[in-house]
């Protein structure tokens, strides 16, 4: 198979590895684009912590400067911050520079409206559209505008999220928790907001200027560290984002990952305890969402996996809460976007409340294994992998609305191309995780003579 292709098109991002796809000129026509599209005003930056950022970001500021646009720089900001921040500013748009959970090469432009929330599918067309044009209306050199700074952003959020929850209930607890940043964008603020809640904070890879000492993927296998850091110091939980820290895995008191999943599942709980609503989630996300809601008796509906598509829906159905199987949980009521600082205020109110632990809570609820596999593949050749594995799957109950879902009475198998990797991803969930497995078995050999 020919070597996958490092540069993605996604919902209003643009990822690639740095120097080699997401060049500087790149950034910086993407930008002039972008603030064409916006029109002249402020537009907020910022960024995580990979080695490349400065380099994306001082030529995606020289493509806003170049159309007029006025860059206030945040410097490095955990991506929930910056959303928040945006709405609360007169800026007209907003670029967070962060390939979030993609290894540290690569890097990327996520691209945000006045509003707060990702680009739309087709705003995000009109964007590209003008990027191909390639004529952007270049201003004269007295009308450039000055670059400001802005250190407010952090502080703003936390405020915000302190107010949504009782944080002296969570302060009167006095947890103990264990924080893996991956040395990313949250690496000074996650640790800061816990203390504010009363915590007493073990802190694992929070130094922004030491490089990701694991893969940014929040997932189990990457967590070794946060394990470890829980059952030494015996902390009440560990918490670990990923890089621009919209996305939040949970790893219970003896110090075993409880799954991507559980994060926005046991956030819902905690949310429908109080006031059932429905819920929103994609496709991938476990049956356990499904469970919660049962329990609150709240209808629980599913959206296309991105973030846009879930917050879409959500705000067309007045979800009370949802967000992605990846850890990625969206409190509409606080903060419109994928947020792991909302979902770690949630989840400490939510243990002082039920008054046991986080596997306790987590017990609460039957078990599910989900086995993930990623198969590389160009983004041209995932349709022909697809029409294989429907083609495996003809006599089974398909759903065909994003890659192919194949659904069982108790179980599930969910095949489609990646919108931020060169990959096919292949997830599956069953009672057991054997069985799980065999399920994404069957289609790998299926696939192999392509692979």
């Amino acid at each position: 198979m020919h070597k996958p292709l490092s540069l993605k098109i996604g919902m209003g991002w643009v990822r690639g590895i740095a120097g080699e796809s997401l060049t500087p000129q790149l950034a910086a026509s993407l930008a002039a684009a972008f603030g064409t599209w916006c029109g002249k005003g402020p537009v907020l930056v910022g960024t995580d912590t990979r080695p490349s950022r400065d380099m994306v970001t001082q030529a995606s500021i020289a493509g806003l400067l170049s159309v007029g646009c006025a860059p206030v720089c945040l410097g490095i900001v955990p991506l929930p911050a910056l959303q928040f921040r945006l709405r609360s500013s007169d800026a007209v748009g907003a670029i967070c520079i962060s390939a979030s959970h993609n290894p540290v090469e690569w890097n990327a432009l996520k691209f945000f409206g006045a509003d707060g929330i990702v680009l739309r599918p087709n705003q995000f067309a009109e964007l590209i559209d003008l990027y191909h044009q390639g004529v952007y209306p270049r201003v004269k050199a007295h009308e450039i505008a000055d670059i400001r700074h802005d250190d407010s952003a952090v502080a703003r959020h936390h405020e915000c999220v302190l107010s949504a929850v009782d944080a002296d209930l969570i302060r009167s607890r006095r947890f103990r928790i264990a924080i893996d940043c991956c040395n990313g964008a949250a690496s000074r603020a996650a640790p800061a907001f816990l203390r504010s809640l009363g915590c007493d904070v073990i802190e694992v890879h929070t130094d922004p200027a030491a490089p990701f000492p694991r893969n940014p993927e929040p997932v189990p296998e990457n967590l070794g560290a946060l394990c470890r850091a829980v059952r030494e110091s015996g902390a009440d939980a560990g918490f670990a984002q990923d890089a621009d820290a919209d996305r939040l895995a949970v790893v219970g008191e003896n110090g075993e990952p409880l799954g991507e999943d559980s994060t926005v599942a046991l956030s819902a709980h905690h949310v429908l305890s109080r006031r059932p609503g429905p819920v929103v989630v994609n496709v991938s996300t476990s049956r356990l969402v499904d469970e919660v809601g049962c329990r609150f008796s709240s209808p629980v509906f599913r959206s296309k996996v991105g973030e846009i598509h879930v917050l879409e829906r959500m705000l067309s159905c007045g979800a009370a809460i949802g967000g992605e199987g990846n850890g990625g949980v969206i409190y509409p009521s606080v903060n419109p976007c994928r947020d792991s600082f909302v979902a770690m205020a949630l989840l400490l109110e939510a243990l002082v409340q039920f008054k046991g632990t986080m596997r306790d809570l987590r017990r609460l609820y039957p078990s599910y294994a989900i086995v993930k596999q990623r198969v590389p593949c160009r983004p041209r050749d995932a349709a022909s992998f697809l029409r294989l594995v429907r083609h495996l799957h003809r006599n089974d109950e398909l759903d065909v609305s994003d890659g192919i879902m194949v659904r069982w009475p108790d179980r599930w198998l969910h095949v489609r191309g990646s919108e931020t990797e060169p990959v096919l991803r292949i997830i599956a969930e069953a009672p057991t995780e054997p069985e799980a497995q065999a399920l994404v078995r069957r289609v790998l050999d299926y696939l192999r003579p392509l692979i």
